[in-house]
């Protein structure tokens, strides 16, 4: 015996079925409309200017007499004051250079993670 469909499972089938397929279809289109209203504007050109060098920057924020670059007396490795490890040495060990010419005659090395050395 063939079953008549009535209203409650046509409705049924919408809810299951249509509904999310239509809700699916229009977030698409609603994206794709979006993406086509910018798709022929033209972008403003984009203009880098090169920031000064770490080095420089660095050398400038320190008043002249304490030098470019810092070491410890105890230690091995010169780095630039801005370095996180130049921030770690006790003011009293602290030995100032003023060119990395000048450390490397006293015979320090530069520090490996002290980036811009």
């Amino acid at each position: 015996m063939p079953r008549i469909l009535t209203n409650k499972d046509t409705l049924r089938k919408v809810e299951l079925y249509i509904l999310p397929i239509v809700l699916v279809l229009v977030g698409l289109g609603a994206f794709g409309l979006g993406r086509l209203s910018v798709a022929g504007e033209e972008r403003p050109r984009l203009i880098i200017n090169n920031a000064p060098s770490t080095q420089t920057a660095a050398a400038a924020a320190f008043p002249k007499g304490q030098g470019a670059y810092v070491a410890s007396k105890s230690g091995t490795k010169y780095y630039l004051p801005s370095c996180s490890a130049a921030t770690r040495i006790k003011e009293e060990n602290k030995v100032w250079f003023d060119s990395i010419e000048e450390a490397q005659a006293v015979g320090y090395e530069p520090a490996a993670n002290c980036p811009g050395l």
